[in-house]
């Protein structure tokens, strides 16, 4: 029978670097990104206690993890910069808009910061 692999050694190691390099968003956020081996990488978001995981999604593939680890850590800092006066839900694009020049840097910039730290 035929060993079947999902993942290449060389994008297994790629993703636990992914992993580690966003370790910091773990402890604050409700996502866990768990090495399934020869499977890949499954990153769960969404915990609720009676019913678990809300999302589960599956990578064999570093930038894909990656971009997905960036976008759930970037919209985590807008949310937490939107205005708390208001009943409407406001999208994420508008709330990065409306922010000042230095802070839409700010948080670009800190990509690099979780690029630097893959590639240490």
């Amino acid at each position: 029978m035929n060993k079947i692999t999902y993942i290449t050694k060389n994008e297994h190691d790629k993703c636990k670097k992914v992993v580690q390099a966003y370790s910091e968003l773990f402890e604050n956020e409700d996502i866990v990104v768990l090495d399934a081996g020869k499977y890949g990488f499954i990153k769960l978001r969404y915990y609720n206690p009676e019913y678990g995981f809300g999302s589960m999604e599956i990578y064999v593939n570093s930038k894909k993890l990656f971009d997905s680890l960036w976008e759930d850590w970037f919209n985590a800092q807008l949310f937490s910069l939107r205005p708390l006066n208001t009943d409407e839900d406001i999208e994420f694009e508008k709330i990065f808009c409306n922010l000042p020049f230095h802070k839409q840097k700010e948080l670009l910039d800190k990509r690099s910061y979780f690029e630097n730290k893959v590639n240490e």
